[in-house]
């Protein structure tokens, strides 16, 4: 596949990530790996194909309201896509927000997604996800 078309295939993730969770699916490998780092927040592991996949994206619908302001930027090289951005949301539990510049290092190969790499600001996320002494946020 072209750069071009790499490119264009993580694109098509990115839209998809909006609510279609078949589209996400047909774009990923079925031994996709997508590693969140941190601790202290809903999302931070790392998830294993397609029913990891899934969960995650479970998991972020019930737990999570994010939205990109900007559209962000696609570098790439090889078969790699590198997607520079920015994201504000809010942990539902805890009713806080959190603003966070994000890098996902992205590989596709024949056509789909094997390996997504999260650079999160994983500080601002697990203080978003953190519960006051009285359970409230």
């Amino acid at each position: 596949m072209s750069i071009e078309e790499n490119v264009q295939i993580v694109k098509d993730f990115f839209a998809a990530m909006g609510g279609d969770k078949q589209g996400l699916l047909a774009l990923a490998a079925e031994d996709i790996e997508w590693i969140i780092p941190g601790e202290d927040w809903p999302l931070a592991g790392t998830h294993r194909g397609h029913a990891g996949l899934a969960d995650l994206l479970q998991k972020a619908s019930e737990k999570m309201e994010t939205s990109f302001p900007e559209p962000p930027e696609f570098v790439a090289h090889g078969d790699r896509v590198l997607v520079v951005g920015f994201a504000r949301g809010k942990v539902k539990a805890t009713n806080r927000t959190f603003e966070d510049h994000f890098v996902f290092a992205i590989t596709v190969r024949n056509g789909k997604l094997t390996n997504i790499r999260e650079y999160v600001d994983t500080q601002a996320l697990a203080r978003a996800s953190q519960m006051d002494a009285s359970g409230l946020a």
